[in-house]
C-alpha cells in the first residue's frame, strides 16, 4: 500500500486519516500462540468460550456504585459502551449515580447472524466481535459513525497496523474547526492529545480505520466521521493479536434472535440507524430474523412482546417464548393477528 504525503491525503477528504511516526512499523505477524490451557480456565475480559449449542454467550449481573464512581467508569470496568449502560439503567444518573446504587451490568448477549470467523462489526448494536481462536469469541463495545458519517457496511479485511500514529484532521474538519473561529492543526503528533489513540489497525476500505481514542468516555456512542473506536485497553489487545488480512464484516442487525442451549429463544432489539430508518420494516425484519431462527421448528413465539422488543429497543436480553419453561414443539401455531396486520399494511 503506498504511502501518500499530507496534503494528498487532506485533498482527497478522508475521515481518519493516519500517519506514520518515527519508529512506527507494519505489524503483520500475531503473537505466537498461547500455551493450551485447561477447560476451566478463566478468559480475559471480553472473551467467551463460544456456545455449543445456540448462540447466548456471557451473563447479566449488577454491581453497587461505590464513592466517586459515574456510570461510564462502571460501563468501562465491565467492558460496556456508553448506550448499553445507559439504556440497562434509565433511571440512574450517568454522571452522579448516588453511592451504594445498583447497577445493572448487561452482559448476557446474542451473538449476531453471521458467519463466526474474523472480526464482525454489528454497528447498531456498538459493539465488535472477534473470532479470535478455536471455539472462543471476543467482544467489545465500539463508537462508529454518526449519521453524516456513517461506517459502511460491507466485507473488508485488516491491512496495515500503525502504532502511535499521528493524524492530520481532513480538509472538512479544517474547514469546520476554521469556522468556530479554532483552526486545527494540519497534523496532530502521537501523545495524549491524538483522537486516533495509541494503535490503528487499517481497513481495506479506504480511509476507515479500528483504533483508540484520547475520549473513552464516548466510546459506545455514534460520534466518529466513520471509523471505529475502541478503548484503549481493548484496541491495544486487540492490535497485539489481529493479523494484518483478517477478514472484517460490517453489518448492521437492530435485530438478534437465537436459542439458548437451554432451547430457549431470545431476541435482543437495539435502536435502528437514522439513516436506515425507511430501508426496511423493522417488525417484518424482526420476524424473518425469528422465523431463520426456528429452522424446522415452530415454537409458540410471544408476539406481543416481540412488537414491544421492536417498538421499544433497549438491548435486553429476552425471552420470545410464552412460557420459558416449555420445550419448544414443532407444532405449527395458528397465525396470530400481527401477520394480518403486516399483509394488509404492505398491499
Amino acid at each position: 500500500m503506498p504511502l501518500m504525503n499530507t496534503a494528498t491525503l487532506a485533498r482527497r477528504g478522508l475521515r481518519c486519516v493516519w500517519i506514520l511516526g518515527l519508529g512506527a512499523l507494519l505489524s503483520t505477524n500475531a503473537l505466537a500462540a498461547e500455551p493450551e490451557r485447561d477447560e476451566v480456565r478463566e478468559l480475559p475480559r471480553g472473551h467467551y468460550a463460544l456456545p455449543e449449542e445456540g448462540n447466548v454467550i456471557g451473563e447479566n449481573y449488577t454491581v453497587t456504585v461505590e464513592e466517586g464512581d459515574t456510570l461510564v467508569d462502571i460501563a468501562r470496568e465491565h467492558n460496556v459502551g456508553y448506550e448499553e449502560i445507559r439504556m440497562a439503567n434509565p433511571e440512574v444518573s450517568i454522571w452522579a449515580p448516588y453511592e451504594g446504587t445498583e447497577v445493572k451490568i448487561p452482559g448476557r448477549r446474542l451473538l449476531p447472524e453471521a458467519p463466526r470467523e474474523g472480526i464482525v462489526v454489528n454497528l447498531s448494536e456498538l459493539r465488535l466481535y472477534y473470532y479470535s481462536e478455536e471455539g472462543i469469541v471476543e467482544t467489545y463495545p465500539i463508537s462508529v459513525g454518526r449519521e453524516e458519517f456513517s461506517t459502511p457496511v460491507g466485507v473488508t479485511k485488516t491491512t496495515v497496523k500503525v502504532k502511535d500514529p499521528a493524524w492530520s484532521p481532513p480538509a472538512s474538519m479544517r474547514r469546520e474547526a476554521a469556522e468556530r473561529g479554532e483552526p486545527a492543526p494540519e497534523v496532530v503528533p502521537p501523545g495524549p492529545d491524538n483522537p486516533l489513540g495509541s494503535h490503528a489497525i487499517l481497513l481495506g476500505i479506504p480511509s476507515y480505520l479500528i483504533h483508540g481514542t484520547n475520549k473513552p468516555e464516548g466510546v459506545g456512542m455514534r460520534v466518529s466521521r466513520g471509523c471505529i473506536r475502541m478503548f484503549p485497553e481493548d484496541i491495544e489487545s486487540l492490535y497485539e493479536r489481529v493479523p494484518s488480512g483478517t477478514k472484517v464484516n460490517i453489518i448492521d442487525q437492530p435485530f438478534k434472535a437465537g436459542w439458548s442451549d437451554e432451547g430457549v429463544l431470545y431476541a435482543q432489539s437495539y435502536p435502528q440507524l437514522e439513516e436506515n430508518q425507511g430501508s426496511f420494516e423493522p417488525l417484518i425484519n424482526a420476524i424473518e430474523t425469528v422465523t431463520r431462527a426456528f429452522g424446522e421448528e415452530q415454537p409458540p413465539v410471544d408476539y406481543a412482546r416481540l412488537r414491544e422488543l421492536v417498538e421499544a429497543p433497549d438491548g435486553q436480553i429476552v425471552s420470545l417464548l410464552q412460557a420459558a419453561s416449555e420445550e419448544p414443539t414443532p407444532a405449527e401455531p395458528e397465525p396470530p393477528e400481527l401477520f394480518e396486520e403486516l399483509q394488509v399494511s404492505e398491499r
